[in-house]
């Protein structure tokens, strides 16, 4: 696997920031068949081309960490590696992936700066059947919101943990800033009295979709059974439900808000859930 730390100026955030990305090298030659024979060139059977393209599956970290950490404290990497696809994590900081009420706009970054700047710089697929979100914690939520907010980018979904931040479930969505009480939401989204029907309530997003008949991502979500969390997740699951959505939702027994879920689930998601077209054969 090949791996890198992109550092630039981001224009639409107004600063420098990080991204790491990942590249399924380990299965590719460069060499041709004449050189095959040769068993010191026999890497893989999967050739370099000077205009190939990756599907891409954008990772959106938790809170509190940053776009290394997912690399550092699972096998993501590997992962990755064995369903021959491009992995993308950015920087979001504890921004909620939002445009935030103190000015800086993440989900514009996210949803319009980055898959452009992505597909331009790197071997990624621009097409939507080619491009996924997997997101953790955090970084969950706002997978769900990507998801609903901007169905024509990606073809699948996984919400891991999800439960902090945008919901589904519109009215629960603005009374957690009373129940959570997290400086850190109040700094991100502002006033709550002000959220409900506007562009964070992903609910209202949920249900414009379905009105206008609109094709949605794929979605899988996943909790940990001892999560602290868990109920919270249960509510964008049952909101799905009572939407009429189509989505998996699994609960593991005795793991919680940690990274041997995350681990767990990165794998589940890369190798059975999403419709990868590199998924390596069972």
């Amino acid at each position: 696997m090949g791996i890198l730390r992109y550092n630039y100026r981001s224009e639409v955030l107004g600063m420098h920031t990080d991204i790491t990305i990942t590249y399924p090298s380990g299965q590719y030659t460069c060499y041709t068949s004449e050189k095959e024979g040769n068993s010191i060139f026999k890497r893989g059977n999967l050739r370099y081309k000077p205009d190939m393209k990756l599907p891409t599956v954008y990772i959106l970290h938790g809170g509190g960490d940053d776009d290394s950490l997912l690399y550092r404290y699972t096998r993501l990497e590997y992962y990755a590696e064995q369903n021959q696809v491009m992995t993308v994590t950015a920087q979001a900081h504890d921004s909620f992936f939002i445009d935030t009420a103190y000015g800086i706009p993440y989900y514009t970054f996210f949803s319009e700066e980055l898959p452009v700047v992505v597909q331009s710089l790197f071997a990624s697929s621009a097409r939507r059947e080619d491009n996924f979100l997997i997101g953790m914690a955090m970084g969950g939520n706002a997978a769900l919101m990507m998801a609903m907010k901007r169905p024509d980018l990606f073809a699948a979904c996984v919400d891991l943990s999800g439960g902090i931040g945008c919901s589904l479930d519109s009215k629960y969505f603005v009374e957690s800033f009373d129940q959570i009480r997290m400086p850190k939401m109040y700094g991100a989204f502002d006033d709550p009295r002000k959220l409900a029907d506007s562009e964070f309530d992903i609910g209202y997003h949920a249900r414009k979709n379905l009105k206008n008949g609109v094709e949605l991502p794929k979605l899988y979500l996943a909790v940990g059974e001892d999560d602290f969390i868990r109920d919270v997740v249960r509510k964008d699951r049952d909101e799905l439900i009572r939407l009429g959505i189509p989505f998996h939702y699994e609960e593991a027994p005795h793991l919680g808000h940690e990274w041997d879920f995350w681990d767990q689930y990165m794998k589940k998601a890369l190798d059975e859930w999403l419709p990868l077209p590199g998924r390596k054969k069972k």
